[in-house]
């Protein structure tokens, strides 16, 4: 037998045309909500292992099994970063074994809040690639024997995010600094970079881990799905795009110049190829 509340609950439904009292639904939201939403993503047709949805998945051009390295890196990955459709990250960690590439998403880390990752930033092993005057050439750190495993710490961003953490984070300048020397240009020509050897983080990844390793198979390794992905999309209407360098330099720039000085000096060092 119902009770009276329940009655009641029902003829309140009835009246406002309501399936289900209003108590009663606010039970089943609720019991939506603690859905795992992932494996709600994953039934809708997305890829598991490489990300994509089913129709575009890399998985064919990444490796067999994860390549065996000794290297370890630390991906921080600006927060912006991680809801972009054609970023690289998850690319690279799908090359790697799971203990070889961890990602910490963020702006601001502290030793309290990611003891883990000030631990790494402490030892004498670890490395943070970002360019700049206190920067050496990890070809050169590369022919040094080591008596500690390597690990690398790469930002994940823009390069104005990328900046913002590095500066604002007092953690990441006690790893010593690199930065690469090569010359190459970015195959991720579906983004816009800010000059043309500016590379996205699987390249730098890419470049790194051969380095290291001292194997170039790593590097064509860990660029292929890159290229497949640049490759796909290109063919479906996507444009290349070429650096702001490029583009200042060929006359093609047709956005507003900046009207902050700091950001139009920026500019006009870009098309006098000064280094920034």
């Amino acid at each position: 037998m119902a009770s009276d509340m329940e009655k009641g609950e029902a003829a309140e439904a009835e009246s406002s045309g309501e399936l289900l009292p209003r108590k009663r639904r606010e039970s089943v939201l609720r019991g939506l909500s603690v859905l795992p939403v992932e494996r709600c993503i994953r039934q809708a047709g997305v890829c598991a292992r490489c990300g994509r949805p089913q129709k575009v998945c890399l998985c064919p051009f990444l490796p067999a099994h994860p390549l065996n390295v000794t290297t370890c890196l630390y991906i921080v990955q600006h927060p912006a970063e991680e809801s972009r459709v054609l970023r690289t990250v998850p690319l690279l960690a799908a090359c790697l074994p799971q203990d070889k590439c961890k990602v910490f998403i963020g702006r601001r880390f502290s030793e309290d809040r990611h003891p883990e990752l000030a631990a790494v930033c402490r030892h004498p092993g670890t490395l943070i690639l970002y360019p700049g005057m206190q920067a050496v050439n990890l070809e050169e750190v590369a022919c040094v024997p080591s008596q500690f495993p390597c690990t690398i710490i790469i930002i994940d961003g823009t390069w104005s995010q990328a900046k913002d953490i590095f500066y604002k984070n007092s953690l990441f300048r006690l790893p010593k600094q690199v930065q690469l020397k090569t010359s190459i240009s970015s195959q991720y020509v579906i983004r816009t970079q800010p000059t043309n050897t500016c590379l996205s983080t699987l390249e730098c990844a890419a470049v790194a881990l051969a380095l290291m390793e001292k194997n170039d198979l790593i590097e064509e390794t860990i660029l292929r799905p890159l290229q497949a992905l640049c490759s796909f999309q290109l063919q479906h209407g996507a444009q290349v795009h070429h650096s702001k360098e490029h583009l200042l330099k060929n006359g093609l720039y047709d956005k507003p110049m900046p009207k902050n000085k700091r950001k139009l000096k920026k500019m006009e060092l870009l098309v006098n190829n000064v280094k920034i």
